[in-house]
């Protein structure tokens, strides 16, 4: 609406202090001076949604590849967008001074907003305005090979374990405000809060085979696994003690076909298996399909950063195979099944 007198617009500012005159309602029920939309549209605009890739990364050697960054919005840059985008709505210097009056309680609109941005299924609104908003970009090839990667941020290392999901609800996790693909292989998180352990972690889908590419001298790269107990199915040295890191436990050279990389020599890697010594295998002289896929099974795999090295409990394995008491019976009956085709 133009105001055409310093009259009218005291009358109006007036009215909108005092709670006489309400813009909306909204979805929340509450009387607010901004649409609805309008406050979805500013919300999202200060999750960065719509601002140009090459403002938020000028310069390709702050996120080379295989990097993450982390960082904290600036609110007073937030909020000079914010207040870019509604002085398109005014024509004329009653009506900025119109919005310079009334911007504080749009603000606080806005600040509200933010929370119901995302909202998860089943997860409460969260109340009130959110706090320091931190973030991170990641360029790696995982963004490109994993569209559904898993972020969550907590407060404190959580005492769940690893097959629950805290809900955001919880008070050790932090609001994902947005989490998003800005490129195939560039994947932006924004939190509500400063994180002091953050987790992420490829899709909980599936299980599939998999190894270890550790880097040796002169540019030779060895395929391993580590090694498991096929009793117990946990991590084991070479002297069968258990550990609970795939990084402590003895690593089992996997061997490739000559001339067909990628590809698995079945018979060399099932020899390598049989001679690590602490995995318990007694097939004999050959590996068996449960003893081959004990070995090979790799877990959802997990990356854990943390401000202190003492904040996170570190579980490269999001989960952990457990084994059932089977009867000699029936796992007998099972062997000849599968024997059979």
């Amino acid at each position: 609406m133009a105001l055409s007198s310093a009259l009218t617009y005291g009358v109006l500012v007036q009215a909108l202090e005092e709670g006489a005159l309400l813009g909306d309602t909204g979805s929340t029920g509450d009387a607010t001076i901004t649409p609805e939309d309008i406050q979805r549209f500013l919300a999202r605009l200060r999750m960065l949604e719509g601002v140009p890739f090459n403002n938020l990364v000028p310069d390709t050697e702050i996120l080379p590849h295989e990097s993450i960054r982390f960082f904290y919005l600036d609110r007073a840059w937030t909020d000079a967008l914010v207040q870019g985008a509604l002085s398109v709505g005014t024509a004329n210097t009653i009506e900025r001074a119109q919005l310079e009056k009334l911007y504080p309680r749009i603000e606080k609109e806005i600040d509200a907003a933010e929370r119901r941005v995302r909202s998860p299924g089943g997860e409460p609104v969260l109340g009130g305005t959110a706090g320091v908003v931190t973030g991170f970009l990641m360029r790696s090839a995982a963004v490109a090979g994993w569209p559904g990667m898993h972020v969550r941020a907590y407060r404190d290392e959580p005492a769940a374990n690893d097959a629950e999901i805290v809900p955001e609800s919880h008070r050790s996790r932090i609001k994902l405000l947005r989490l998003e693909r800005l490129a195939p292989a560039v994947l932006l998180a924004l939190f509500d809060g400063i994180p002091k352990v953050l987790h992420i972690e490829e899709p909980r889908q599936g299980v599939q085979f998999g190894v270890w590419l550790d880097e040796r001298p002169g540019g030779r790269v060895q395929a391993e696994v580590p090694a498991r107990n096929v009793r117990s199915a946990e991590y084991v040295t070479a002297d069968g003690t258990e550990v609970p890191l795939p990084g402590d436990a003895e690593q089992i050279p996997v061997r490739f076909r000559s001339g067909a990389p990628g590809v698995l020599d079945l018979s060399n890697t099932a020899r390598a298996f049989l001679d690590a010594t602490g995995t318990g295998m007694t097939s004999g002289d050959r590996v068996d399909g449960a003893e081959f896929a004990m070995q090979m099974i790799r877990f959802p795999y997990r990356q854990v950063f943390a401000q202190d090295a003492g904040d996170a409990a570190v579980q490269n394995d999001t989960f952990r195979p457990t084994l059932g008491n089977l009867s000699e019976t029936y796992t007998a009956a099972l062997t000849r099944k599968l024997s059979e085709g």
